[in-house]
């Protein structure tokens, strides 16, 4: 799997702030109460968002472009999510001739 960037500099540049504003404030909250594990979770997703903003490469980013480039490919082969509405009432009507319930 090779890393390439997928998100631009002002992304980058707001993410790597955001992780320095966000790992500064945690630090200080860490001080007055140490053993909080919260704190450390908040430490590392900070770090994650400097490390983020650094390399220019989102894991999530790339996983929802995959998913979207996935079922582009799969949703033309068969395509279940889009049909034809006038078949669909063909079929409605098709069917109606049959002793059927309709409350209307």
């Amino acid at each position: 799997m090779k890393v390439r960037p997928n998100i631009s500099i002002i992304n980058a540049m707001i993410r790597i702030t955001a992780g320095f504003a966000t790992l500064a404030w945690i630090t200080s909250k860490m001080v007055r109460r140490p053993h909080r594990d919260s704190y450390k979770l908040v430490a590392l997703l900070a770090g994650m968002k400097i490390a983020e903003g650094i390399l220019r490469y989102c894991p999530l980013t790339a996983g929802f472009e995959r998913f979207q480039e996935y079922r582009n490919d799969h949703n033309s082969e068969n395509n279940h999510y889009n049909f034809d509405f006038d078949d669909f009432e063909a079929k409605a009507n098709a069917d109606s001739d049959a002793d059927s319930y309709n409350p209307s």
